[in-house]
């Protein structure tokens, strides 16, 4: 126990971090001066009627940036996944826990049915939405011929979304996948991958090796890689960095 109480101590220091405060106190300071600015210089250019009570202020003080941020790694994945169904075109397809926005877009071009521990909070038409576990998966053995589930089995077992604790949780949902995906079916997939080591970020996630990724999809062969490191989408692994690996695979 003691030892997690000095790395809670250590985790609090770097969240504490007086230089990040200050940092972020400096540009709370200019954000909310140009809001004051800004607000000012409309009420002068209002007549009576159009001018804003104090009331309805509703500050939104991070959006005047010089680009519009994205978030790189659902970005780069749900584009690459969603051409490849739509280029496939199955009858149907099957998601587990993926991105609801990606699982939404697809469902305008195809049924999609959507496999997830936690109901979704809205419906959609033609989203079909079936509660349950990659790790025992509602669907017959080689039943289906499309199926994605990204940036998903690196948490599983980890507790992070309500779900039970367990070691082998990642291999377990990967042997699921495999067992209910048909003969010459495709499966797209997603994970942290880093180095020839397999690490857990308890309990955030996992990141893999590739080669241990591939052996895990022992029923299968790799159409297609690519990779996301930083705000690159590329085609070449880095070992040494922190990246995503994106699988196509094809059921034997």
């Amino acid at each position: 126990m003691f030892q997690e109480i000095l790395w809670m101590l250590r985790y609090w220091k770097r969240q504490l971090s007086p230089r990040q405060n200050i940092k972020r106190w400096q540009n709370e300071i200019v954000n909310w001066n140009k809001f004051w600015k800004s607000y000012g210089q409309y009420q002068k250019l209002a007549s009576e009627k159009e001018s804003i009570l104090l009331q309805n202020l509703y500050p939104c003080l991070d959006d005047d940036s010089v680009e519009t941020y994205i978030e790189p790694i659902y970005f780069y994945q749900d584009c690459w996944a969603f051409e490849k169904i739509v280029q496939q075109h199955p009858s149907k397809h099957i998601d587990i826990g993926s991105h609801h926005k990606y699982v939404a877009l697809l469902s305008k071009v195809l049924p999609v049915t959507m496999v997830d521990i936690r109901p979704l909070s809205l419906p959609l038409k033609n989203l079909n939405f079936k509660e349950g576990s990659i790790l025992n998966l509602p669907f017959e053995d080689n039943s289906i011929e499309s199926l994605s589930s990204l940036c998903v089995v690196e948490h599983i077992g980890l507790g992070r979304y309500g779900d039970s604790l367990d070691p082998s949780g990642s291999e377990k949902a990967m042997l699921e996948i495999q067992r209910v995906l048909k003969s010459g079916g495709y499966c797209y997939f997603s994970v942290p991958i880093l180095g020839n080591i397999n690490t857990v970020f308890f309990n955030a996630h996992r990141s893999f090796s590739e080669n241990y990724i591939e052996n895990c999809f022992s029923l299968c062969k790799v159409i297609d890689k690519m990779y996301i490191y930083g705000n690159s989408f590329q085609k070449n692994r880095e070992d040494e960095n922190f990246g995503i690996g994106l699988y196509q695979f094809q059921k034997l």
